[in-house]
């Protein structure tokens, strides 16, 4: 009795603030429920006839979990925190909103991951990968990889779990679990040259040794080998091979799993995007989907918001990708290059507690390969001014840099610069990008983002 009525005011709580347009529905049931009855979290996920799978990366985990369910959809009736919220206040709500799941499939904020899979206790994880980011909130990977080994160990061990098997530091968290579905990329054609400069894990976690890259194809992920000691990656059980990366538009390739192999074409551009839909692809199957409802449902499945989200706006269109990271903005800036780099481009850095107070990673990122073809920046958000400067140092003229902190004045301005017909670039940081489709919600351009689908 006593659950039920905390339920229902934090239900009505969410209600009233959706109604008053804050979109509180996505964390404040939760909040509040989390707030006086601590345990209901556990509770609530013991409902779901079918338990939960919790997906969490440093990048990629919105979009992995949003294929996900895209891959079930039809097949079972999920509590998906499809917005996003993916701290323990998030994962409640989405369990809220839901009364009749059967699924639980929760995004889980890196951080949060060894806390939320105590109380949930879930039937399968997939872990993504491990970058550097928001270092004032999270500390060295190291720290973060610590947390998500203990979290690992003190899963069933009937649990799944499903991991990068081209990232180090995860690949090292199966070393003595039965059941592990591994995942990673199978076609040296589409590596990089280097391992780039702002790779992390670039070390041996047995020894400390430089590892060797047969193939590095995002920042440290790739083919990876210790010369001194021998760690390698593990043999992978779902990968891609055949990769096609065809502009801004898709890219295709053959998704090969211990159930046979199909050609896979994505809505979606970039490697990273191929790392998202295998990571997808090995959770799909742990949780017992057919090879040919994967193929499906990833050839189906459309851009996550704010990531390589197109929004009509006019007579023109926004794209907007997020950007949080070296790591992740070093490949969204390789993917518009490779594909129709930009003649006008708006980028947002702003410095609150979700994107991290410390900025200074807009160093480590390579936006040199932007500067060719980009004839104006706007440049915009709470560190607009450090932002102008960065892309100062990488070589773009000053008279080309606009310095406009209002994010809504920013957007305007480059829709201006845009011509008729023309698509702008927009690359925000994680506040300023639900900021700037906030804004385009209240413009009636775009769905609020708590209702996107």
């Amino acid at each position: 009795m006593r659950l039920a009525l905390e339920i229902a005011l934090a239900r009505g709580a969410g209600r009233l603030s959706r109604l008053a347009g804050r979109g509180g529905g996505t964390t404040l049931p939760g909040k509040i429920l989390a707030t006086v009855d601590p345990g209901a979290l556990a509770v609530l996920a013991s409902r779901l006839p079918m338990g939960s799978a919790l997906v969490s990366a440093t990048n990629g985990k919105t979009t992995t979990a949003a294929m996900v369910a895209e891959i079930l959809r039809g097949r079972v009736r999920l509590a998906h925190n499809r917005a996003g919220a993916n701290l323990v206040s998030g994962v409640t709500s989405a369990l809220l909103a839901q009364e009749n799941a059967e699924l639980g499939l929760f995004e889980v904020d890196e951080g949060a991951l060894p806390d939320v899979a105590r109380r949930i206790r879930p039937r399968a994880v997939c872990l993504g990968n491990l970058f550097r980011d928001q270092l004032d909130r999270y500390g060295e990977l190291e720290l973060v990889a610590e947390g998500w080994r203990d979290a690992v160990a003190e899963l069933d061990p009937a649990a799944a779990v499903v991991l990068n098997a081209d990232d180090p530091l995860v690949a090292e968290l199966g070393r003595d679990r039965a059941s592990v579905l591994r995942f990673g990329l199978d076609d040296p054609r589409v590596a990089r040259e280097r391992l780039p400069h702002a790779a992390d894990s670039k070390y041996c976690v047995a020894c400390g040794t430089p590892y060797d890259y047969a193939a590095a194809y995002v920042g440290h992920l790739g083919d990876f080998r210790c010369p001194e000691c021998g760690n390698a990656r593990p043999e992978l059980d779902v990968s891609a091979r055949t990769v096609d990366l065809t502009g801004l538009e898709r890219s295709t390739f053959e998704l090969k799993t211990p159930e046979g192999s199909r050609s896979v074409e994505l809505t979606l551009p970039g490697l990273y995007n191929i790392y998202n839909a295998l990571a997808a692809a090995g959770l799909a199957i742990a949780l017992g989907a057919s090879l040919d409802e994967v193929a499906g449902g990833l050839s189906r499945f459309k851009a996550a918001f704010g990531r390589f989200e197109r929004i009509p706006a006019g007579d023109r269109v926004v794209l907007l990708l997020l950007v949080k990271n070296p790591a992740g903005t070093n490949e969204v800036v390789r993917t518009l290059v490779a594909g129709r780099a930009p003649v006008h481009a708006v980028v947002a850095l702003n410095d609150e507690i979700a994107d991290g107070r410390d900025v200074s990673w807009i160093w480590d990122v390579d936006f040199e390969p932007l500067i060719e073809g980009l004839e104006r920046l706007v440049a915009t958000g709470s560190r607009a001014q450090e932002l102008a400067l960065r892309f100062m140092y990488s070589g773009l003229a000053r008279e080309r840099i606009e310095v406009v902190p209002d994010l809504a004045h920013a957007l305007d301005r480059g829709l201006e610069l845009t011509p008729p017909g023309g698509e702008l670039v927009v690359l925000p940081t994680y506040t300023a990008m639900l900021a700037l489709r906030r804004i385009a919600a209240e413009r009636g351009l775009v769905r609020p983002y708590w209702e996107a689908a």
